[in-house]
C-alpha cells in the first residue's frame, strides 16, 4: 500500500526539495499544505489536519527562518513561533499514530566556540553565538522533543541537523536572507547596475560549510526510508568541506560574472567563526553528496534568473 507522507514547509527551500524527490515516486501519496492552506500556527487545525488524512511520514520542514541580520532583529518572532509549530505537529503526530517524523534541525544549535569538525554529541557542551540563540534554543526544543517521543514511547522521531544550505527555491532577499542568496541577488544588481565597488557584511575571514539543498534531500529521503534501528535521535547531514566568506564572495562573483572590486566592513557582525559538521554518521550509511559548491552556485544563479525574468 502506498504511504501517506506529508511535507510541512513544502513551499521553501527544503520543503520543496523533499518534494521533488518524492513526487516522482509512485509508492507515496504526497500531502503538500501550504500556508494559507494549513496554518500549523493553530492548534486545533493542525490536529483537524492530522485526523483528515492520518499521515505516515512527516517531513517537518517548515520554520520561520532567515539570516544573521533577520535572526537578530526579529528575536522573540523567531523562538516563539518556532515553538508553537513544533509543539503542534509533534503533538499531532503522537495524537494520530504517526509512523516516523523527521524533524528539520539546524547546524546552529551547536556551541558557537565549538571543536571542529562538530559531531552530534558536542550539543549543549557550550554558549550558542548571540545572534541566533532565540532560533537555535528552538531548534535544541524540537530536538530534545523528539527524542523524548523515542525514547518514552518508542516512536521514530528523529532530527537532521544541516549544514548550511541554498538552491532552488531559496529566498534572495537583499537583507533577511542568507548568505549565498543574498550575495547572489545583491552582487547581480551591482553587475547590473555598473557598480565597480561591492561591500559583503562583515571581515570575510569566517568558514563556512554549504550543501545544495538537492543533496539534502537525498539524505532526507534515505533516513525515512531506512531500518529505523539505523538512525539515531540526530544526525549531521554536511558536505564534509568548508570556505571562507571571502573565497565564496569571489566564487560567487566568478558565477554571476561581476568584476568589480570586493570590499569587506567589520562593522558588521560575522557571526561563528566555523561551523564545519562531522558527516561520517550519514556517510556510513551510504549517503554522500553529488553537487559540488560552484555546481551549485551556476544552478542557483540560473535559478534566480529565471525567478526574477518571470
Amino acid at each position: 500500500m502506498k504511504k501517506t507522507v506529508l511535507i510541512l514547509g513544502s513551499g521553501g527551500l527544503v520543503g520543496s526539495a523533499i518534494k521533488r524527490r518524492f513526487e516522482t515516486q509512485d509508492q507515496y501519496t504526497l500531502l503538500t499544505p501550504l500556508r494559507d492552506q494549513l496554518d500549523l500556527l493553530n492548534q486545533t487545525a493542525v490536529s483537524s489536519y492530522f485526523l483528515k488524512f492520518r499521515p505516515q511520514y512527516v517531513f517537518l520542514a517548515a520554520a520561520k527562518v532567515g539570516g544573521i541580520k533577520a535572526n537578530d532583529t526579529y528575536r522573540a518572532d523567531f523562538i516563539f513561533q518556532n515553538l508553537q509549530i513544533q509543539n503542534n505537529v509533534f503533538g499531532a503526530a503522537f495524537e494520530y499514530q504517526t509512523e516516523r517524523l523527521l524533524f528539520l534541525g539546524s547546524s546552529c544549535i551547536y556551541p558557537r566556540d565549538c571543536a571542529q569538525p562538530i559531531k552530534e554529541e558536542f550539543l549543549l557542551t557550550g554558549p550558542l553565538e548571540k545572534t541566533n540563540e532565540p532560533y537555535a534554543i528552538a531548534k535544541i526544543a524540537g530536538l530534545k522533543t523528539a527524542e523524548s517521543f523515542r525514547r518514552q514511547y518508542n516512536r521514530h522521531f528523529f532530527t537532521v541537523m544541516p549544514t548550511n544550505l541554498y538552491g532552488e527555491n531559496d529566498n534572495f532577499h537583499p537583507e533577511n536572507s542568507h548568505v549565498i542568496p543574498g550575495l547572489i541577488r545583491r552582487m547581480h544588481e551591482a553587475k547590473v547596475h555598473g557598480l565597480d565597488r561591492f561591500e559583503v557584511w562583515g571581515t570575510g575571514a569566517p568558514k563556512r560549510e554549504f550543501l545544495y539543498v538537492d543533496d539534502l534531500a537525498s539524505a532526507c529521503e534515505l533516513l525515512m526510508t531506512s531500518d529505523p534501528s539505523l538512525t539515531p535521535d540526530a544526525i549531521n547531514v554536511g558536505s564534509g568541506e568548508d570556505v571562507t566568506v571571502r573565497d565564496l564572495a569571489g566564487l560567487i562573483a566568478r558565477v554571476v560574472g561581476y568584476n568589480g572590486e570586493i570590499v569587506f566592513n567589520p562593522q558588521y557582525p560575522d557571526g561563528t567563526p566555523r561551523k564545519l559538521l562531522d558527516n561520517s554518521k550519514i556517510k556510513a550509511l551510504g549517503w554522500k553528496p553529488t553537487i559540488t559548491l560552484e555546481s551549485g552556485l551556476r544552478k542557483t544563479y540560473e535559478y534566480f534568473l529565471k525567478k526574477t525574468s518571470s
